[in-house]
């Protein structure tokens, strides 16, 4: 679903100019002028969820980043709308939300009481011009079944897996059922994906939950990560430190790379391999890999050694 093409606007329009569109679109498409009219009711529902996204900073920064199908697997329709200021825009054009207060924000609660226990692509307002004011307008269809509960698991993937993807094949534990999910690029530690309709079943008979699965990026034996860069150390001798030297450096996909040691390199040091990272998210770039030069020092010399340690540290080393 592309937002800014349902608001007529575009990615680099203000938040006042956002907010205009959407006003001009929900007193176009109201239920109160489009009587019986399926189009402009679902229209109408579609510049409510555009709305919510691009009002909101952070969650416009998300679906600008991942796109929509990226976005969708981050966010539920219950995040999509949570904290949105449409309940109070709305009450400019005469609906009453009756019990739902803190100055039209929506919370977990009020979604739940106002979702008509839809699918993918409904929104709070699904049902609400049949229920605010006690559906004088338009008649009241009574409530939909409560929804099932939501289902969270851990998903652990590996650092491949966020490199290029991946698809995973997940057992929920009911009669051998199974579901797959596909892993997007660049996904971190933390974020949850979205299967609807794979938690738990209504037991009134109404629409199932929702499957989330927390995702937890596996510690790497090779690599560090730290956002879409890869950190790998490498240890060279003091020698090598000194006059220069080069190293193998492996990565992601296979390959491994010649990296040259500057003489005098000291220790900590980082050398930059560009382009050599984790993608940052499903369309971004990739980061780079940073290898960190440790210096080793020999916890136990030989005599030859000391005595030409000795020779280095007369001469000033």
């Amino acid at each position: 679903m592309d937002y800014y093409k349902i608001l007529g606007v575009s990615k680099g329009d203000s938040a006042d100019a956002i907010k205009k569109a959407y006003r001009k679109m929900a007193l176009k498409y109201h239920p109160d002028r489009n009587k019986d009219d399926k189009e402009a009711e679902e229209k109408f529902k579609q510049a409510n969820e555009a709305y919510a996204v691009l009002s909101d900073p952070e969650k416009r920064k998300q679906y600008d980043t991942f796109g929509s199908a990226g976005f969708s697997q981050r966010y539920s329709q219950e995040d999509i709308f949570r904290n949105s200021d449409i309940g109070s825009i709305l009450r400019e054009f005469g609906i009453n939300f009756g019990g739902m207060g803190g100055g039209g924000g929506f919370n977990s609660g009020n979604f739940r009481t106002f979702t008509s226990g839809g699918g993918r692509g409904q929104s709070p307002f699904d049902n609400i011009f049949n229920q605010a004011g006690g559906g004088q307008s338009h008649g009241c269809r009574g409530r939909q079944p409560a929804k099932g509960q939501d289902i969270t698991l851990e998903l652990p993937i590996s650092l491949m897996d966020v490199m290029n993807g991946s698809e995973k094949t997940i057992s929920l534990g009911r009669g051998g059922e199974k579901v797959s999910v596909k892993i997007p690029k660049g996904i971190e530690s933390g974020k949850k994906l979205r299967v609807s309709g794979k938690g738990s079943a209504s037991p009134m008979g109404g629409q199932s939950g929702d499957l989330y699965l927390h995702i937890r990026v596996a510690d790497d034996p090779t690599f560090k990560r730290e956002g879409s860069d890869l950190i790998i150390e490498k240890q060279v001798p003091f020698t090598a430190a000194a006059l220069g030297t080069e190293v193998d450096v492996p990565t992601l996909n296979g390959k491994q790379l010649k990296v040259k040691v500057p003489a005098g390199i000291q220790p900590q040091s980082k050398l930059r391999l560009k382009g050599h990272g984790l993608p940052n998210g499903p369309l971004g770039p990739k980061g780079d890999i940073f290898v960190k030069i440790v210096v080793a020092v020999p916890k136990k010399a030989t005599k030859e050694q000391k005595k030409l340690l000795q020779e280095l540290a007369e001469a000033g080393l």
